[in-house]
């Protein structure tokens, strides 16, 4: 036990007997325990120890209005139970009964009236090796922790970058800077929000929306860069990337992949079931696909791409409100529209014209 550490430690006498505690002050002052709280009163000591626990107690059982029962019954409400608060009873009261009881509401010790002075010492310093012991794993767990919780952290982040670095590789082409993706995601989860979908959904779903496209990889540079009108035969091309991505990313264990499969597989399947690859209709398609879909189409008709120019704003809107109910699931295109309004984007009249 750390010398230091016992020179100040708490230690709360509580007694209605003033003389008992003079006594157990001085005795404990003469034995280097510099920080000795006292008092006659229950009352008074209950709330010192709702506002800081001490480190031991010793407390008697017999007083008037509260006693050490009642005070011991008080304790178990507010004293974390993981917290080893050591509590030595004082008592003239030697019967089975009372002792059991007192054990029963979490004492630790026994001191009895008339004091040994030797014992008590010995006694309080055994229960603070104890106590100790208990602080010293406190602070470890705590360390540990904080090393753990920094850890996983760290592991966050690395894996953040690493999708939106796997992201880019198939955007790179056609679009050198990789925002596609990231506004993609970051509009996907505030629909997501606007949806009224769980938080930890909806984050998970920001960063899936990351690789929505991560099948673009295998697709030719002259197909995926022309310019001009796609052949029949190219348009047929072009839509394999949803399968690759879904296979790039399929069997996953992680919850997060498992999504950003499912959303590679279906944000190009339509609300009228005349989408790719499967035709899956309506309610069938699942949400994350439903959502990315929006997501995704509203940011590449509103930025350049090498194949086409940017759409005004309005042009958007009304592209996403004429294909709601047959491209798009109409829930999310409105708080697709809703998330443009709280960006002031959208001008709220004409946000509820397009419902």
């Amino acid at each position: 036990m750390d010398a230091e550490w016992l020179k100040h430690v708490t230690i709360l006498v509580v007694d209605d007997q003033e003389a008992n505690v003079v006594l157990l002050k001085r005795l404990l002052e003469q034995h280097g325990f510099n920080n000795v709280r006292t008092t006659t009163n229950a009352h008074t000591a209950l709330e010192w120890m709702r506002t800081q626990l001490p480190d031991i107690v010793l407390l008697d059982l017999m007083m008037p209005n509260i006693d050490g029962f009642m005070v011991l019954e008080e304790l178990q409400g507010f004293v974390p139970e993981d917290e080893y608060l050591p509590v030595v009873v004082l008592t003239a009261d030697t019967t089975s009964n009372s002792r059991r009881r007192a054990l029963h509401l979490g004492a630790r010790d026994f001191l009895s009236k008339p004091f040994d002075s030797v014992e008590v010492v010995l006694r309080i310093r055994n229960l603070l090796q104890t106590r100790w012991l208990h602080v010293q794993l406190q602070h470890q767990n705590m360390h540990l922790e904080e090393q753990v919780r920094q850890r996983t952290l760290e592991l966050e982040q690395a894996r953040d970058e690493i999708l939106s670095r796997l992201a880019r590789t198939a955007e790179y082409r056609d679009d050198d800077t990789g925002r596609h993706t990231q506004r993609v995601g970051s509009m996907a989860e505030r629909i997501a929000h606007k949806l009224g979908l769980e938080q930890q959904f909806c984050q998970r779903l920001g960063r899936a929306a990351l690789l929505h496209d991560i099948g673009k990889i295998g697709i030719p540079d002259r197909v995926l860069l022309k310019q001009g009108r796609l052949t029949d035969e190219e348009y047929t091309l072009i839509k394999t990337h949803t399968q690759i991505g879904g296979e790039l990313l399929s069997a996953s264990t992680f919850p997060l992949l498992a999504l950003a499969c499912e959303v590679a597989m279906t944000h190009h399947e339509r609300w009228d079931g005349r989408g790719y690859p499967n035709g899956l209709r309506g309610a069938a398609i699942p949400l994350a696909g439903r959502i990315v879909a929006v997501a995704d189409t509203f940011d590449a008709l509103t930025h350049a791409r090498p194949y086409k120019e940017a759409w005004p704003l309005e042009a958007a809107v009304e592209e996403l409100r004429q294909h709601a109910g047959s491209q798009f699931d109409p829930a999310v295109v409105a708080a697709c529209l809703q998330v443009l309004v709280d960006d002031g984007r959208l001008d709220p009249d004409l946000f509820a014209a397009t419902l």
